[in-house]
C-alpha cells in the first residue's frame, strides 16, 4: 500500500472502518451503515452469513493457495466486485474516482453506479479494463440507448440493469436527521425516475439486443423465478441482492436466497451476490454455495471515506490476506474445490448487527 504521513498502514479493516467513522460526519455514517425502515433486511444479510458453519478438511498440502478467479473474460486476482455505490461525493471530494483508481491498481473489477460522479468518460479512463457500467433507467427507450452506446464505447467489460428499485425504500435513519443527498428529495421521485417503475422483461430483451456481445448483468435478483427469466431472456450473469436491505424491508437475506438461485441456474450464467460481506470467510461461504463473484459495496464505502484510494486498495490486500489464510484452513488451494461440503448450517453466536463482522470496532486504540 502506497501511504504518505496522513495515512495510516490499516493491519485490519476494522481500523479502516473506525478511521471512516472518524472522519464523517454521523449522518453520513447513517446513510452508509443504515437500511430501510426497521433495518430488517439488512441484518438477514449478516444474519444468514453466521448461520453458516465450515467444515474443513486437513492434511491437503495447501502450500500455494490462489485466490484468483476467471470472471468476464479474463482472469481477476480475487474473486470479488466493487459494488456499485450511489452519492459517492459524500464520502470522498473526488467520488468514485477512488474506487476506479484502486480498481485498477489492483486488479479487481469495479461496477459504476450511473448515479454517482463523476460521469462514465473520466471512471473508464481511471478504471481502464475493470469497469462494469450498472445503470437506472431514468430515461425512454432513447435516453437508455445513448447510455449504452457510451458504456460500449467506453469499454466496459459489462453493462448491468438495476431491476430492484421501482421505487426508493425509506431510510428512516437519514429521514430522523432530514438528511438527504445532493439532489436527492425526500419525497417524490427525481426527473425521469419514474421510467424505472415502467421496466419489465421487454426491456430486458431490447437491452440485450442494444448490448450485442457486450455481457448483460441483472443486478436485483431475488427469487428463483426470476433467475429463470433471466436465462430465457440470454442474461449472462443474474446479480443477487438486496440492495444491502437499503429498499424493501423484510426481505430475505442474500445468503439465503442464493441456493434457490444456483439451484435453478445451474451453471448457465454467472451468479454475482452482495449483501454484508465484510470478511474474506464471507466471501469464501458465497463461493462455497456456489456463487462466481461477491461484491463489496459498505466496506467499500467506509474505505473510500477513510483513505480514498489507498483505503480501498488496503481493503482489499487485507480481504485478499483474509482469504487466503481461510483457504488454506478450509484445506482448499483453489476456488474451483468448493462447494457445499465445506458448509454446515449452524445457530449465529451473536445478534446481527450492520457491523457484526467487525466486532472489535470499538476496541480500536487512536493511533498517533
Amino acid at each position: 500500500m502506497t501511504t504518505d504521513s496522513s495515512t495510516p498502514q490499516f493491519l485490519t479493516t476494522t481500523e479502516i472502518v473506525a478511521a471512516a467513522r472518524a472522519r464523517i460526519s454521523s449522518e453520513v455514517w447513517d446513510f452508509v451503515c443504515g437500511g430501510a425502515e426497521t433495518e430488517t433486511t439488512l441484518l438477514r444479510n449478516r444474519y444468514a452469513l453466521d448461520a453458516i458453519a465450515f467444515r474443513p478438511r486437513v492434511l491437503r498440502n495447501v502450500d500455494k493457495a490462489d485466490p484468483s478467479t476467471k470472471a468476464f473474460g479474463a482472469r481477476r486476482r480475487l474473486p470479488l466486485l466493487l459494488a456499485p455505490l450511489g452519492g459517492m461525493t459524500v464520502l470522498h471530494e473526488a467520488g468514485a474516482i477512488p474506487s476506479a483508481e484502486a480498481a485498477r491498481e489492483f486488479g479487481s473489477l469495479m461496477m459504476l453506479s450511473s448515479v454517482t460522479e463523476p460521469g462514465l468518460d473520466r471512471i473508464a479512463q481511471a478504471a481502464s479494463e475493470q469497469l462494469i457500467y450498472q445503470l437506472y433507467v431514468h430515461g425512454d427507450d432513447r435516453w437508455v440507448g445513448e447510455r449504452v452506446a457510451d458504456a460500449i464505447a467506453a469499454g466496459v467489460q459489462a453493462f448491468c440493469l438495476t431491476v430492484d428499485v421501482p421505487h426508493y425504500g425509506r431510510r428512516e435513519r437519514s429521514l430522523l436527521r432530514r438528511y438527504q443527498l445532493p439532489g436527492r428529495p425526500f419525497a417524490g421521485l427525481r426527473a425521469g425516475e419514474e421510467h424505472g417503475m415502467r421496466l419489465d422483461w421487454a426491456a430486458v430483451a431490447k437491452l440485450k439486443h442494444k448490448l450485442g456481445a457486450v455481457p448483460l448483468i441483472l443486478k436485483g435478483i431475488a427469487t428463483a423465478e426470476d433467475a429463470t427469466l433471466a436465462i430465457e431472456h440470454g442474461v449472462d450473469a443474474v446479480y443477487v441482492s438486496n440492495h444491502g436491505g437499503r429498499q424493501l424491508d423484510h426481505g430475505r437475506g442474500t445468503m439465503d436466497i442464493l441456493p434457490e438461485v444456483v439451484a435453478t441456474v445451474r451453471g448457465r450464467t454467472t451468479i454475482i451476490v452482495d449483501g454484508g460481506f465484510m470478511r474474506g470467510t464471507d466471501v469464501l461461504k458465497a463461493l462455497a454455495m456456489g456463487a462466481d463473484l461477491v461484491g463489496i459495496g459498505r466496506l467499500q464505502a467506509l474505505a473510500v471515506a477513510a483513505a480514498g484510494r489507498e483505503g480501498v486498495v488496503r481493503m482489499l490486500e487485507l480481504l485478499e490476506t483474509e482469504l487466503t489464510a481461510a483457504m488454506k484452513l478450509l484445506g482448499v488451494t483453489r476456488l474451483t474445490e468448493l462447494d457445499g461440503n465445506y458448509l454446515h448450517p449452524t445457530i449465529p453466536m451473536a445478534p446481527p448487527r450492520a457491523l457484526g463482522a467487525l466486532p472489535l470496532l470499538d476496541a480500536v486504540p487512536v493511533h498517533e
